[in-house]
């Protein structure tokens, strides 16, 4: 009887359980039994995301380099070449993603930490000028310790020589997602792996400039837990999302997918800028229409956004400070056509929801995130559709602290100049210019109970009459209805709805709101960019 040879398993890191290979190749090398995620070889990577039989390595024949003479590193690379199989810290190539073509680069740590030399730095360079001359997307998968330490000032190089090459991709108006995993650190961090239009996370991968070490000796801090982890960097805004091994395939096929979508929007349905107005059975006060705005039994944003449009995918942070819970917002689509979707979303369901989105109130991180996603709808030519629903932006010395003022009136600066359609929809409370930071647009529609004015009928009759009791009064004199709005010609469409709108019957409403934005599609495909933006700046020239 021969011999039972047994498989040769891996330690996690972790929970210091062995594994079998097999039993790890076969989920995504994640440790089945605490989850950790334990490191996954470009090779593996790279079939585990590939269309079958698509990938087409690049610049295969590139080797490691010693720019400095060091002999002891240059034996180290003999070593590390010779029992990993790798050139470098990084495969680069082309393959298919659900259909898609992509340039792809996959850093190995077991390459010298991954860390960044001559050699990765030319590689992920020429990924991004290929790319562009070949006008396909480009997803990198980022690890590193940090710039290669052996290669002196020419790995410092390779910072600039990297963030140079993804700004003429980008201004080719070409996508580019990287995803960040364990550990992504100094050089690396600081140049392309963080330029990217998408920049997606590991669970639990480090990421940071400099580590934790370095910054406890530099300090003498005690770092608080979770510390650079990426959750901890998607709560401070650098990350849009936290993806798992087993979902990246289907994920960046949906935002492969999303950023190919047609331009037009093939649906019969024909456009009608009258008003969609219906004279209200009851004819109730204006307060009344305020407490039916702020109903907790009212649809979010987000309940629009998830009723109306098909995959939408939630992008996070202002990629400054922090991931504002208040503005919600990413890319859908809707009958084939990719848009960019932004709105005010409240906590409607109990007080820790009401806080966790800070009552609608976006602060300046929440504006930022707002701008960074228009921006990026500017590039990729994307119509925005805002929701709208906010007494205001947020107030307190922390907004103020962080320029609120400054950070509205560059919204609605830029907003002005963007050549794809805006259509905002107010569908809530319009409050203040938190409010009219999300409605610069083409056109702006709004539902029978929503209302919209200057600051809250609470607001208003402080300041004007010290008594904060006489809303009521107040709401009547500010004229902030929807009938007050089509009568000031504010707005171009009103919605009718329920007497009292929930999520339970909210269907109806939505289809015709979904009907009336692709017919808004329609219409705006047709025009020149220099008409979209024209066509805006004049409509607020009449007030």
């Amino acid at each position: 009887m021969g011999a039972i040879i047994m498989e040769k398993g891996r330690v996690c890191n972790s929970c210091k359980k062995e594994i079998q290979r097999s039993e790890l190749d076969r989920n995504y090398s994640v440790c089945p039994y605490c989850g950790y995620y334990m490191r996954f070889h470009a090779q593996k990577r790279i079939l585990s995301l590939a269309d079958k039989k698509t990938f087409r390595e690049w610049d295969i024949q590139m080797k490691w380099n010693n720019p400095l003479s060091d002999s002891s590193y240059e034996k180290k690379l003999i070593e590390t070449t010779s029992k990993h199989k790798l050139n470098d810290a990084i495969i680069t190539g082309e393959m298919k993603i659900s259909g898609v073509s992509v340039a792809v680069g996959v850093m190995d740590t077991r390459f010298m930490m991954a860390s960044m030399g001559r050699v990765v730095g030319e590689k992920v360079t020429r990924i991004f000028e290929r790319a562009t001359q070949k006008s396909m997307p480009v997803i990198l998968f980022c690890c590193s310790g940090g710039a290669r330490m052996q290669e002196g000032i020419i790995a410092l190089m390779q910072m600039e020589k990297t963030a140079a090459a993804v700004k003429r991709h980008s201004e080719k108006g070409l996508l580019y997602i990287s995803i960040l995993t364990n550990p992504t650190m100094g050089g690396v961090t600081a140049s392309f792996s963080m330029l990217a239009d998408i920049v997606l996370a590991e669970k639990g991968a480090k990421i940071g400039f400099a580590g934790p070490r370095v910054i406890e000796q530099n300090t003498g801090a005690k770092l608080p837990e979770g510390f650079q982890t990426a959750e901890f960097q998607m709560e401070h805004g650098f990350v849009d999302d936290i993806v798992s091994r087993e979902d990246m395939r289907n994920y960046l096929g949906r935002l492969l997918k999303l950023h190919k979508e047609g331009k037009s929007v093939e649906y019969s349905v024909s456009y009608n800028k009258s008003v969609i107005y219906e004279i209200q059975k009851n004819n109730i006060c204006a307060w009344e229409n305020v407490l039916k705005a702020r109903s907790n039994k009212r649809p979010t944003s987000e309940d629009y956004i998830n009723k109306i449009f098909e995959d939408f995918i939630e992008l996070h942070g202002d990629k400054v400070i922090s991931d504002d819970h208040a503005i919600v917002g990413g890319i859908a689509s809707i009958f084939g056509r990719s848009v960019t979707v932004i709105g005010h979303q409240k906590g409607k369901n109990n007080i820790e929801e009401a806080l966790y989105r800070n009552w609608g109130m976006p602060s300046p991180s929440g504006y930022r995130k707002a701008l960074r996603l228009m921006k990026q709808a500017e590039k990729f030519k994307r119509p925005i559709i805002c929701f709208v629903d906010t007494i205001g932006a947020a107030c307190g010395i922390e907004a103020e602290e962080q320029g609120q003022g400054y950070v509205i009136a560059d919204i609605l600066r830029e907003t002005s100049a963007f050549r794809v359609p805006i259509l905002s929809i107010i569908h809530g409370e319009g409050g203040s210019g938190g409010a009219l930071a999300l409605g610069v647009a083409n056109e702006v529609w709004m539902l029978e109970h929503a209302v919209y004015s200057v600051l809250t009928p609470e607001g208003y009759a402080s300041i004007l009459w010290k008594d904060n009791t006489k809303a009521d009064e107040a709401a009547e004199i500010m004229k902030m209805t929807a009938k007050d709005m089509i009568n000031y010609k504010i707005v171009d469409k009103v919605f009718p709805e329920p007497n009292e709108l929930t999520n339970g019957n909210m269907d109806e409403l939505c289809m015709q709101i979904r009907n009336s934005i692709v017919a808004f599609l329609k219409k705006y495909h047709r025009k020149a960019e220099k008409s979209v933006v024209k066509e805006r700046y004049e409509k607020y020239l009449e007030y």
